[in-house]
């Protein structure tokens, strides 16, 4: 029976990588949380309660400012790791 022929070529390993962990600040996942706790009072307290002097104001424009607190957040949560 015939040999076959051995491998010329030494088997190719990868080089080891280190692998870094990435860690979020400590400061991304309460601000995040707060910012989201944040939009919502804002919408939830400018239906609940219409007449307070200051959300009066501003009208419509409460929805806005609550969105962009949950916005806020959600970008930020972009970030987390």
């Amino acid at each position: 029976m015939p040999k076959s022929k051995a491998r010329k070529k030494a088997v190719y390993t990868p080089p080891q990588r280190t692998q870094q962990v990435k860690v979020s600040p400590r400061w991304l996942a309460p601000t995040m949380v707060v910012s989201w706790i944040i939009g919502i009072l804002w919408i939830s307290v400018y239906y609940i309660a219409p007449n307070t002097r200051f959300l009066e104001d501003l009208q419509n424009w409460n929805l806005l400012i609550g969105f962009v607190f949950i916005i806020f957040g959600v970008v930020l949560s972009t970030r987390w790791r």
